[in-house]
C-alpha cells in the first residue's frame, strides 16, 4: 500500500481519535517518545490505580489536561491517547491548544467496528460488550465531517488497518522557527518608503549593493538583513523599498517580518475596503506608477509575510511590533494582531491615537526580542527587548542593531517626509516604575555569569538580600553594577606576620600570572560611581531624575550622607571626563565606574569629628600638663612615660589632621 505521508508541526497538541480498540496506544507507541504521549487509561490509573474504572474519568481529564498545559506552556509537542470520538470531549483540549496558542491536529483511526470489536474481545482488561464499541463508532462517524470547523488545523482519517500500517510522520518547524540560522544579523527599524537613507545605512554596515533589476546584495563577512516591518507608507520612495527587499529576501540575503503598514497596503493592493490614512495614499500613488507585473509581485511578497522570526537556537526574535514571551514562536491571529499593532489600554490620548500598553515593562523571556513599530528618540533597552524605530520618515534616524555584537548603527534622515502626529517620545513610560517585580528576586535562582560557572542563589539568601536593598539601597535603576572583594592572601606562614607579600605572589604565580604591579596603598573607600553626562543624559538611561548621577558603596547603599556632596563630586569628575575628552572616545553619555575614592575621610569626615578628633584633643592637652605635674613631684619614671604617651598622641593627631 503506498505509504501516508502526515506532517506535523513541531509544536502541535495532537489528538488520536477513534473507538476503543483501534490501535491508538500502539499507533502512539510506534510514532511518538513515550514522553509525548498522554493517555487518558494511564490518567486513571494515576488516580484510581484501574486503568478501566471509569467512575474516575472526570479526575482522570483534569489530570491530563494539565499535563498537557504544562508540556504546550514548555513548547513541547503534545499526544493525547484517548477515544475522543465525541465533540464534547475534544472541546476542552481544542480551547487548551487556543490558550498555549498551538495547532491542534486530529488524527482519526476510523476502523470498522466489528475489527474493534474483535480486538477487544481478546484483551482480558476489557469486559464491555460490543454496544460500547458500536456507539463509539457510530459517535466518531456523526462528527467526522465537523472536525475542522471544531477548530482543527489538520486532520487525517486512516480507514483501514492496512492505512494506518503505511503511516509516516514527519515533523515541520513553525514559519517563524529560524532557529537553525545563527547570524551574524542585522536588523533594521521601521522604513517607511525611506529608500536613501535604507541605502545609506546599508552601505554603511558593510553591504556591497549591486545592479537594479534585480538588486544584488552581499556582505563581505556573510551578514544578513532582517527588516522589522512597515516598509511602505508616508516616505517618498515605498516602491523603491519593496524591490530592494524583495529581491534580498529572494535570495536569501534577508528576512522580513509584517508590519501593520504592510498588512493595509497589501489588503488595498488585492481589492479590499480599507481607510486611506496614514501615509497609504502616498505608497498607492507612488506603485501607480510601477507595472501590474510589479503591484502583482508586491501582494505576493507582503502575502507570505509572517509575525515573527524566532533565531539563533532561540536566543533572539524579531517582530514589528513586539511579542509577550509565551508568544514567541508560536502561531495564532492573536499573535500575529499582537505583532503587528503591540497592545494598548483602551484609552486614546490628547492626539486621538491610542495609548499604548507598556509590555515590555513586564517582559522576562531569556530571548532578546528587537522590535519597531513605535518611534522612540533613540534605541531603548528594557528586560532584553529593544525599540529600534527611531523615526526616519519624521525626520529622526533609520537604526540597525548588529547581532550578536549589539552595537547600534544609525543614518540620520535627509528632512522630514512627515510630520508625526504624536510628537516622537510623547508619553513614553518605558521606566516609569519605581517598583521592584518581586517575582524577579525571590525563589531560588540559578544565575548564569558569562566569565565562570553558574551562582546558586538560595531563597533564604534572596530574602535577606532583599530586604536590606529595599531599605538601605539606591534606587534600583541605578543600580547596574555590584563590584567583587578581592580575597585576602593565605595566612603568612613567617613568624610575626598574619599576612606578607610572598603568599600573594605565590597566588599569582599558581594561575598562572607571571607579572604583577604593586603600587603604594592609599588609604581609600570603595565606591560604584554612576555618572552622567549631564542630568538630562542619566534621566534618559535610568528614568530617574537624579541629577548627575549616584555614588553608592559595594553594597548598594548610598556613599554620601549628603547630597550636596555627592552632587558636587559628580560635578568635578563629570568636568574631568569632559577635559579628557572620555566622552567622545566611548561615544557615550554615561560611565559607571568602579573606584577607591580618596582620601578616605570623604565618607568619613562625621567619623574624625566626633571621634578621632575629640580623643586627639584630650590627650593633647591633658598628657603634657600631667607628665609637668609628676616631673615635679619627683616621679621621673612615670613622668617619662607620660612624655612619651603625649608625643605618640601628638603623632596620632597628626596622622588624622591629614584627612581633615
Amino acid at each position: 500500500m503506498t505509504q501516508t505521508l502526515i506532517t506535523l508541526p513541531d509544536l502541535s497538541l495532537v489528538l488520536l481519535i477513534g473507538a476503543s480498540g483501534s490501535g491508538k496506544s500502539s499507533f502512539a507507541r510506534k510514532h511518538f517518545l513515550p514522553t509525548e504521549v498522554i493517555s487518558s487509561d494511564y490518567c486513571r490509573g494515576l488516580v484510581s490505580d484501574d486503568e478501566n474504572d471509569q467512575a474516575a474519568t472526570k479526575d482522570a481529564f483534569e489530570v491530563l489536561n494539565f499535563i498537557a498545559g504544562k508540556r504546550l506552556a514548555a513548547g513541547r509537542l503534545t499526544v493525547v491517547d484517548a477515544t475522543n470520538v465525541q465533540p464534547e470531549s475534544r472541546k476542552s483540549l481544542i480551547d487548551l491548544a487556543r490558550r498555549h496558542h498551538v495547532i491542534p491536529v486530529a488524527i482519526v483511526l476510523n476502523l470498522p467496528r466489528e475489527v474493534c470489536h474483535a480486538r477487544n474481545q481478546s484483551r482480558t482488561d476489557r469486559d464491555f460488550g460490543k454496544g460500547v464499541v458500536w456507539g463509539q463508532s457510530d459517535s466518531l462517524r456523526r462528527s467526522l465531517k465537523g472536525l475542522r470547523k471544531e477548530g482543527f488545523s489538520h486532520v487525517t482519517v486512516l480507514d483501514s488497518v492496512e492505512a494506518i500500517d503505511a503511516v509516516r510522520i514527519e515533523r515541520a518547524p513553525l514559519w517563524p522557527d529560524k532557529k537553525v540560522e545563527t547570524g551574524p544579523f542585522d536588523i533594521i527599524g521601521d522604513v517607511h518608503g525611506c529608500f536613501d537613507e535604507l541605502h545609506a545605512l546599508m552601505l554603511t554596515l558593510g553591504y556591497v549593493i549591486e545592479g537594479r533589476e534585480p538588486y544584488r546584495v552581499h556582505h563581505p563577512e556573510g551578514r544578513r538583513l532582517i527588516l522589522a516591518g512597515d516598509l511602505v507608507d508616508r516616505g517618498p520612495k515605498t516602491p523603491e523599498v519593496l524591490r530592494i527587499v524583495m529581491d534580498m529576501v529572494e535570495s536569501g540575503v534577508a528576512f522580513c517580518v509584517n508590519g501593520n503598514h504592510d498588512e493595509k497596503l497589501k489588503k488595498a493592493l488585492s481589492g479590499r475596503d480599507v481607510k486611506i490614512a496614514h501615509g497609504l495614499a502616498e505608497s498607492l500613488e507612488q506603485l501607480s506608477h510601477e507595472t501590474p507585473e510589479f503591484r502583482s509581485r508586491v501582494v505576493d511578497f507582503l502575502d507570505g509575510l509572517i509575525s515573527h522570526y524566532v533565531f539563533d537556537g532561540g536566543r533572539l526574535a524579531v517582530s514589528h511590533a513586539g511579542l509577550k514571551e509565551h508568544y514567541i514562536g508560536r502561531g495564532s491571529p492573536r499573535i500575529r494582531s499582537f505583532a503587528m499593532f503591540g497592545e494598548t489600554t483602551g484609552e486614546i490620548d490628547e492626539f486621538g491615537l491610542p495609548v499604548r500598553y507598556n509590555w515590555a515593562r513586564d517582559y522576562r523571556g531569556s530571548t532578546m526580542l528587537v522590535y519597531g513599530h513605535t518611534p522612540v528618540p533613540e534605541p531603548e533597552w528594557l528586560n532584553r527587548t529593544i525599540n529600534i524605530d527611531t523615526g526616519c520618515v519624521f525626520g529622526g534616524k533609520l537604526t540597525a542593531l548588529r547581532y550578536p555584537e549589539k552595537e547600534i548603527v544609525q543614518v540620520d534622515a535627509a528632512q522630514v517626509y512627515c510630520e508625526p502626529v504624536r510628537p516622537i517620545g510623547h508619553g513614553r513610560d518605558a521606566r516609569d516604575s519605581d517598583m521592584i517585580d518581586i517575582e524577579d528576586v525571590t525563589g531560588k535562582r540559578v544565575v548564569e555569569t558569562a566569565l565562570s560557572r553558574n551562582i546558586v542563589i538560595r531563597d533564604e539568601n534572596a530574602m535577606a538580600a532583599l530586604e536590606v536593598m529595599s531599605r538601605f539601597a539606591v534606587d534600583p535603576r541605578l543600580l547596574v553594577y555590584l563590584p567583587p572583594t578581592m580575597s585576602p592572601p593565605e595566612t603568612s606562614k613567617l613568624d610575626g606576620w598574619l599576612e606578607h607579600p610572598i603568599e600573594a605572589f605565590e597566588y599569582y604565580r599558581q594561575n598562572g600570572v607571571t607579572q604583577v604591579i604593586a603600587q603604594e596603598k592609599h588609604m581609600g573607600s570603595r565606591a560604584v560611581v554612576v555618572l552622567g553626562r549631564d542630568a538630562a543624559a542619566v534621566e534618559q538611561r535610568f528614568g530617574i531624575a537624579t541629577g548627575l548621577g549616584t555614588v553608592y558603596t559595594r553594597t548598594g547603599r548610598a556613599f554620601f550622607n549628603e547630597r550636596v556632596l555627592e552632587q558636587a563630586f559628580l560635578s568635578r569628575l563629570a568636568d574631568a571626563v569632559t577635559k579628557a575628552g572620555l566622552w567622545e572616545e566611548l561615544a557615550t553619555d554615561w560611565l559607571c565606574l568602579d573606584a577607591e575614592i580618596l582620601p578616605w575621610s570623604a565618607k568619613a569626615m562625621a567619623l574624625l569629628e566626633q571621634q578621632y578628633a575629640p580623643v586627639g584633643a584630650a590627650a593633647t592637652h591633658v598628657l603634657p600638663i600631667a607628665a609637668e605635674l609628676l616631673a615635679r613631684a619627683g616621679q621621673t619614671e612615670l613622668a617619662a612615660k607620660m612624655t612619651a604617651r603625649a608625643q605618640m598622641a601628638g603623632a596620632y593627631r597628626a596622622a588624622y589632621r591629614r584627612y581633615c
